[in-house]
């Protein structure tokens, strides 16, 4: 099963590199790139889910509607995409449940940091998708902890698909790796685990290439934009030429057993 997943957030990250840059445009820029994932899935008949801050989903209410009228699934991605209380998974859950009209399930970290797990079970979550397991300098250090789903209380958790020597397949490797070499690491992944969970953002899908306006090292604003948007095409066009199946992950979720 393919699970693609997308975290659609206030744009903050070129903060995190010295830039500032208004609300007004952060919500502006997600929701274009958006629109654009929604159109890529719409053309190859895929369904995704989109983790979500309450914040955007309240700045945002057409892309909240277009996912749930297209057939997607909406999880919490928090209250704010920089600003975390542990009080915020029960109340970012029960905003977005009111948004959406329908349950949520599931919960991303922002940045896919570390969270409370046994307030994720409070909080009434059956499944979170907070880990990467693999080791990322200043970042990650997950070698520890289990490639595949696992169980956690009555959570099952669901890391990012890393291929079986731990090369992260996450949107930098997309962005980074030659789309073949991607595409085979993804193959051997599948392989081995019969599944496979990746994770993007709406703005990788909008132009990031402005050093003077963002900041971002070229690892970051590499394929960015309109390439972006022609990879993730090319992608989707292979996945469905290989065959290989697609679902939520709360429908993954549903069909597996623990």
């Amino acid at each position: 099963m393919i699970l693609l997943s997308f975290d659609i957030e206030e744009f903050d990250m070129p903060f995190e590199y010295g830039k500032t840059i208004s609300f007004e445009d952060q919500i502006q820029i997600s929701t274009r790139g958006t629109n654009l994932i929604l159109d890529l899935l719409k053309k190859h008949k895929f369904k995704a889910t989109f983790f979500s801050t309450v914040t955007f989903a309240l700045n945002a209410p057409e892309i909240i509607n277009r996912i749930k009228e297209e057939g997607h699934e909406l999880a919490s991605h928090g209250y704010y995409h920089s600003k975390f209380e542990t009080a915020h998974l029960l109340s970012s859950k029960l905003k977005l449940e009111e948004i959406f009209g329908s349950t949520i399930y599931g919960f991303r970290m922002p940045r896919m940091m570390p969270v409370d797990e046994l307030a994720i079970e409070q909080a009434g979550y059956t499944y979170n998708s907070s880990i990467n397991p693999t080791y990322l300098p200043g970042r990650y250090n997950n070698l520890h902890v289990s490639r595949r789903y696992f169980k956690q209380g009555k959570v099952i958790q669901l890391p990012a698909s890393v291929s079986p020597y731990r090369i992260p397949l996450f949107w930098l490797s997309f962005h980074n790796f030659p789309l073949g070499f991607y595409q085979y690491l993804l193959k051997r992944t599948y392989r081995k685990d019969g599944y496979i969970n990746i994770y993007f953002h709406p703005w990788e899908f909008t132009e990031l290439n402005d050093q003077e306006r963002f900041g971002f090292p070229s690892y970051v604003s590499k394929n960015a934009g309109v390439n972006m948007v022609k990879r993730m095409d090319s992608f989707m066009s292979w996945l469905n030429e290989k065959g290989y199946p697609n679902a939520t992950i709360h429908q993954f979720i549903a069909q597996i057993a623990i």
